[in-house]
């Protein structure tokens, strides 16, 4: 093996070891929304080590384990230190607050003996890919389970493939079998209107009174959020008498700007310590700007998770080329890696 293969793989190694600690503590989405400060509280990553698969390859539909072990609550004050974190979502921020001292207010007038309205935690999360919508479902759960509302606090998360069989009684039985693992957490159905079926023989129906019914059965100790693109959630819960009565809470996430995308990349770099050379940060402001043309196809911050990728690519081949690579070299991202990674540069 020559010099520059040793180089390759040394980067490589890089690359996969920074990639496996932060999904490990991201858990599915963390490529969606790579927040600011979320690898700074420590009892999160814990938390999503035990609530979370841990993989890079999860998928919807994978989900911990039936007899998964129970976490103790966490802090509200450090969940809503995390939250208040994360990177734009200033509405969403506002609305979860104003849930949260719902919620305790809910309790101190029960414990004082006043009566109280029945209270519907269930919600619908809409908005276009990588604005964060699975993120804040996974720390919903952390907070319904810090104030006592759910009693082990895990996201499963699931989309149609995960609940619709391809017989007639098979999906119930599938999908009881999430709402079970479920249970004592979050289920978080994602692209929920495709469960709408456009033909009599589809079962999305039979996996829609499942889950009804479970809401309505276990509404103590199981939250169900629903979500997917806005309009087509909004026809999904204005379709069935049942969803309409029982998801009344709904949160739009809005698609990031570009000065929220760039705080999104430097936080990225800073979780792998690389740094910015001079005059990049304009640079990668100008090619955030050339790829957002459309945040739906883009991706929000998954857009940005392709940016990121392409610039590494860039200096991984830049690194190979180089007689002695040092540990500064290996961290510092130069103009002609993002020029590169553009197609602005020839090799």
């Amino acid at each position: 093996m020559d010099k520059k293969d040793k180089i390759i793989l040394q980067q490589l190694d890089v690359i996969r070891s920074m990639s496996e600690n932060n999904l490990k503590r991201m858990g599915n989405d963390f490529w969606g929304t790579p927040f600011e400060g979320i690898l700074d509280t420590p009892s999160s990553a814990d938390s999503e080590k035990k609530n979370t698969p841990p993989t890079a390859d999860a998928k919807p539909g994978d989900t911990a384990p039936a007899e998964a072990e129970v976490t103790p609550p966490e802090k509200i004050e450090d969940l809503l230190a995390e939250l208040d974190g994360y990177v734009g979502l200033k509405e969403i921020k506002e609305e979860v607050h104003s849930l949260i001292n719902m919620v305790q207010v809910y309790k101190l007038r029960r414990e004082n003996g006043l009566p109280t309205t029945d209270m519907s935690l269930h919600m619908v999360f809409s908005g276009n890919p990588g604005t964060g919508k699975t993120t804040v479902a996974r720390i919903m759960a952390r907070i319904y389970h810090s104030l006592g509302i759910l009693s082990k606090g895990q996201l499963v998360e699931v989309d149609r493939s995960g609940l619709v069989a391809g017989y007639v009684g098979q999906t119930a039985i599938k999908t009881q079998k999430v709402i079970e693992k479920a249970m004592g957490g979050v289920l978080f159905i994602d692209e929920a209107y495709a469960l709408n079926g456009k033909s009599e023989n589809d079962f999305g129906q039979e996996a829609i009174d499942t889950v009804l019914k479970a809401m309505e059965d276990h509404r103590d100790d199981l939250v169900v959020i629903v979500a997917g693109y806005t309009e087509l959630m909004d026809k999904f819960i204005h379709s069935n008498p049942g969803l309409e009565s029982r998801f009344n809470r709904f949160l739009e996430f809005a698609d990031y700007t570009t000065d929220e995308l760039l705080a999104i990349f430097h936080s990225q770099c800073k979780k792998g310590f690389y740094q910015l050379d001079e005059g990049v940060e304009e640079l990668i402001r100008d090619y955030i700007t050339e790829e957002n043309t459309d945040p739906e196809t883009f991706g929000n911050g998954r857009g940005v998770r392709n940016i990121f990728e392409h610039i590494l690519v860039a200096q991984n081949n830049r690194l190979a080329k180089m007689e002695n690579v040092t540990r500064d070299d290996l961290m510092k991202i130069t103009q002609d890696d993002i020029l590169h990674a553009r197609g602005k540069i020839d090799e």
